[in-house]
């Protein structure tokens, strides 16, 4: 064996142990093809299986995108808890008595995502007025405008507070939640969805430590569902690109204010310039993704951060 075909088959041997160590040998059992038909049955309609009577939590769905994914989950099937900070609580009792006019159930449950024991008391509130957990929603997110050379540590402190270890405590409290319900299985998986972005893929200029919390939400999703895998979770981001919301409007403002353009151009010239679709995108169109990614049409899809952008950024 000459010098190269050794070091071919010590790098085969070292690939071989690293994922022995994670995955053992896999031997088929009665349970598995059990698991299989299970599944094959469930697909066995083209049509989406409904979501009749599940439950869901959305972190900040006072209003924008969250406000839109709330409305299309409960026509979707599912019961709904809102959440938003205190200051937001008047919109989130609108939207969820706009969801019991759908006829679904919906209750409000204040909660810092930033704050643990908040999140915590998030989800007890959410299973004692709807029922066992299925889905998690972690939607809430800030965004501030910039310069790299001008941001402070309180800038960057609170930037990842929101947007990454809210995520987390999300994602993690809700996962504690699926796994001691039981209720988790091969044809019936758990899902975790989070909020990333389009500068999750590309970093946008004025938005240095925004883009920074989303790429980190990319991670954050990819580890859980490594995870999770083994428990029937599944979880997953989705990525706006430029969306007709609140957000957006500081973004407007903060850049106008830096550029001199008017701040009614700003999101119109970027999507003119930047979006193959040629349009500002409005909250349905990322609540339509998510609806697909809460379904069950997205049972084997785990570990993706998926585009709702116009076409801005390709993969």
């Amino acid at each position: 064996m000459n010098s190269t075909s050794l070091r071919f088959v010590r790098q085969v041997g070292m690939r071989r142990s690293h994922w022995a160590t994670q995955r053992p040998l896999y031997r088929a059992t009665s349970a598995d093809k059990g698991n299989r038909r299970a599944i094959g049955a469930a697909y066995s309609s083209l049509s989406r299986p409904s979501s009749e009577g599940k439950s869901v939590i959305i972190t900040g769905s006072s209003r924008g995108i969250g406000k839109a994914i709330a409305l299309r989950l409960a026509a979707d099937g599912y019961n709904v808890c809102i959440n938003d900070v205190s200051a937001n609580q008047g919109g989130c009792d609108k939207v969820a008595e706009e969801i019991r006019r759908m006829g679904r159930r919906a209750c409000v449950a204040v909660a810092d995502v930033t704050k643990r024991d908040e999140v915590k008391d998030m989800i007890e509130t959410s299973v004692r007025e709807l029922g066992p957990l299925h889905t998690m929603i972690a939607n809430a997110g800030i965004v501030q405008v910039q310069h790299v050379l001008e941001l402070s540590d309180e800038d960057f402190h609170r930037m990842f507070a929101v947007n990454v270890f809210g995520v987390q405590n999300c994602l993690s409290e809700a996962a504690k939640q699926l796994i001691s319900q039981g209720n988790c299985r091969p044809d019936q998986p758990g899902k975790l969805i989070a909020a990333s972005s389009i500068v999750g893929f590309k970093a946008f200029p004025l938005l240095p430590h925004y883009s920074a919390s989303k790429w980190a939400v990319r991670g954050l999703v990819q580890a859980y569902a490594m995870e999770l895998a083994k428990n029937n979770i599944t979880a997953n981001s989705y990525a706006p690109g430029i969306v007709e919301s609140a957000m957006w409007d500081l973004i407007d403002a903060a850049v106008a204010k830096r550029t001199g353009l008017d701040p009614s151009e700003v999101t119109e010239n970027m999507a003119h310039e930047m979006t193959a679709i040629d349009r500002v995108s409005v909250p349905e169109d990322v609540a339509k993704l998510v609806s697909f990614l809460a379904s069950r049409d997205s049972d084997f899809v785990t570990g993706q951060t998926q585009l709702v952008d116009g076409g801005i950024i390709f993969t």
